[in-house]
């Protein structure tokens, strides 16, 4: 073998290193967008998100509601009902029902509240949630208002029952806030978003209720709430997201915010996502909602305009009925943060065009809202019997969970396919794969094994940096790309003068071109990453190792060879997390228990959601059928014999002890070689 060495210094993205920690304020600007193709993709990718970020990838099993409808009170042109259903088995949503008087089949809209200190129950001159139900019902359409988690009538009894107002918000942030539930995806928003899709399956199993004409309003919190289920659930008609749609501010509770929802993603995108359906946004100049005629309407806008340029059209208020037929109208009104007549009216005005009630109207008529006491559903402020504890309802959860992953597991040819189909996508938004980044085309430098420039060798054109450094035998045909990576960096397979050393050494030796990964330390002192509000905007220290290392992958398959990743020490824990993106895995299992959350919330090591796709073993899993060593390992490893031992594939081998170099890179050849035949 010709022993000459050919050495490129080559850039590795690391956006932590490049950009400042976001936070829900961060200003945000709209991707450009080319075409309605480029936007459906894009579209999908956010609901794919929005779904996996809030523990709803896949769809839980609806399980059936046992709703129930009583205490009617007629009043004049419209009724009243309460009304209580099951989300999940034992967890209640209450709320009230607002119908008009006769018979038909009415549109129906679903009514989110926002952080009110008192909820549904808000009726003040800045919003009322009951107004505007009464006002849809006498217009024709069935309005229901259901609570917040925590809120009124719908909580966990272990959480309180018979608590003041001022308690509600403090008793809605109550849920899940231990760190272990993030593994699972387990959170508020998650809750509030399944219960809204529950809230809708409600309205649709009712006898009179239109479900072609379904829509969606909701202010501040409930506005959030109105735009997450207008991006996931495409059984809406309408929807009219209010004081919410922002390029700032994103959302100040944990009931807005999710693990890598907001990373690539803003509260604009989202609202957009619905397009081409109708949809009326308002905003406010006393919020952070005052540009929305000069940044947040034109944005959402250039989307709508991708369908068809008559869907948007902005205009400083309400149109009068029957003026046009654009999708999309953005407005603004000179209050402070609201849901006040003014706002109202505009949205009664579009849901009247779009949803034609019996009673289209425009304007507000005189309402009267219920006492409190009336209008609650558990008047008492206790649950029925079996409403389930916060504890139970979690553990339900995760074993729902467990049950999904163990239902899923693959068997065969067919049902691994199953699994890659559901489980790559959940891997690369836990993961925070999408919008990946490209590695440039690399500066080349020839070196023979004493770091000397051969004669007649030239620097080939590329970009210079100091990050990571791939080493190649020069005049000779590589077999492969070995891409090493260690949690010291590129130092670990250096000696002083630069040239490669250890496992290195030994795979450029035996005829592979070698791309040795650095990363930067990761400290205790680092930004407290298991936080939810971090998560929500930030990738963790061990989403950006694997993302460095996936994006290596596609450079390695780029240029035309098979991706052969091999970490050590912490960091083959995360080419285990890249193992799909790979052709074949060596990795170092840094002794870990697999089982052990503890471990996984350090901060090198958390990956929000992590556990949902069954943890290290399940994203091993689809890297099936390619070959994959571990070793340094506890027994047994799970999921990952599981998975390979069923497919009787022969690829997979696991040691107990931490090999040595020499046998680390007598394994890779080996494995390329019997791979070859």
């Amino acid at each position: 073998m010709n022993k000459l060495f050919l050495a490129t210094t080559i850039w590795i993205f690391l956006a932590g290193n490049l950009f400042a920690v976001q936070d829900l304020n961060t200003p945000r600007s709209f991707p450009k967008i080319e075409s309605k193709a480029e936007w459906q993709k894009r579209a999908q990718e956010i609901r794919e998100q929005i779904l996996v970020s809030c523990g709803l990838w896949p769809m839980p099993q609806k399980t059936p509601l046992k709703a129930h409808v009583f205490g009617k009170m007629i009043r004049d042109g419209y009724s009243i009902e309460k009304v209580y259903f099951q989300s999940y088995p034992g967890f209640y949503v209450a709320g009230n029902l607002y119908r008009p008087i006769g018979k038909g089949k009415f549109p129906a809209i679903l009514n989110p509240h926002g952080h009110w200190e008192n909820g549904r129950m808000a009726d003040t001159n800045t919003g009322s949630i009951a107004g505007r139900c009464i006002n849809f019902a006498k217009q024709g359409m069935i309005a229901f208002s259901y609570d917040m988690v925590g809120y009124n009538d719908t909580f966990f009894p272990d959480h309180g029952e018979n608590i003041s107002t001022k308690d509600f918000y403090k008793r809605h942030r109550g849920f899940a806030t231990n760190e272990t539930n993030l593994l699972w995806n387990i959170n508020l928003m998650g809750l509030q978003t399944w219960n809204s899709i529950r809230a809708l399956d409600f309205l649709e199993s009712l006898r009179d209720v239109d479900k072609s004409r379904l829509a969606c309003t909701g202010e501040s919190g409930g506005g959030t709430q109105t735009f997450m289920l207008g991006a996931i659930d495409n059984r809406l008609a309408a929807q009219a997201p209010v004081v919410m749609v922002s390029h700032s501010m994103q959302g100040g509770c944990s009931c807005e915010n999710a693990p890598g929802l907001r990373i690539e993603y803003s509260n604009m995108e989202i609202a957009a996502a619905a397009a081409p359906r109708p949809q009326i946004m308002i905003g406010a100049t006393g919020d952070w909602t005052k540009t929305m005629m000069t940044i947040e309407g034109p944005a959402v806008e250039s989307v709508y305009r991708l369908f068809d340029e008559r869907n948007a059209r902005p205009h400083p208020g309400p149109l009068p009925r029957g003026e046009g037929e654009d999708n999309l109208r953005y407005v603004i009104f000179d209050f402070p943060h609201n849901y006040n007549q003014t706002s109202r009216e505009a949205v009664y005005n579009f849901f009247g065009r779009i949803l034609k009630p019996r009673a289209p109207s425009s304007r507000e008529t005189d309402f009267k809202k219920e006492a409190d006491e009336t209008l609650r559903v558990f008047s008492e402020g206790k649950l029925p019997d079996d409403a389930v504890s916060e504890a139970a309802f979690i553990a339900a959860n995760i074993a729902q969970s467990k049950a999904v992953l163990t239902s899923l597991q693959p068997r065969n040819k067919k049902s691994l396919a199953k699994y890659k189909e559901i489980f790559t996508p959940a891997w690369i938004h836990t993961l925070q794969l999408n919008n990946p980044s490209r590695m440039p085309a690399p500066e080349t430098i020839h070196l023979d094994i004493d770091g000397k420039v051969p004669t007649g060798a030239e620097v080939e054109s590329g970009i210079k940096t100091n990050s990571s450094i791939y080493f190649a035998p020069w005049k000779s045909q590589p077999i492969g790309i070995v891409v090493l990576a260690h949690p010291k960096g590129k130092a670990i397979y250096l000696d002083e003068k630069g040239n490669p050393t250890g496992l290195a050494k030994l795979l450029v030796q035996r005829g592979f071109k070698v791309l040795v990964l650095d990363f930067p330390e990761a400290t205790d002192s680092a930004t407290n990453q298991v936080d939810l509000f971090f998560t929500t905007y930030n990738r963790t220290f061990a989403q950006e190792r694997v993302r460095d290392l996936v994006n290596a992958c596609e450079w390695v398959k780029d240029s035309g060879y098979r991706a052969i990743l091999c970490g050590n020490g912490r960091a083959g824990l995360w080419t285990l997390l890249a193992a799909p993106a790979s052709d074949a895995v060596i990795a170092d299992c840094n002794a870990l228990d697999f089982s052990s959350d503890a471990a996984q919330l350090e901060n090198d090591l958390f990956v929000p959601g992590l556990r949902k796709i069954g943890g290290f073993e399940g994203v091993a899993g689809l890297a099936m059928p390619n070959p994959l060593i571990l070793h340094n390992a506890q027994f047994p490893l799970g999921g990952i014999e599981d998975i390979y031992s069923t497919m009787q594939n022969r690829h997979f081998t696991g040691e107990k002890n931490l090999l040595s170099d020499e046998t680390l890179a007598q394994r890779i050849a080996q494995m390329i070689s019997e791979n070859r035949r």
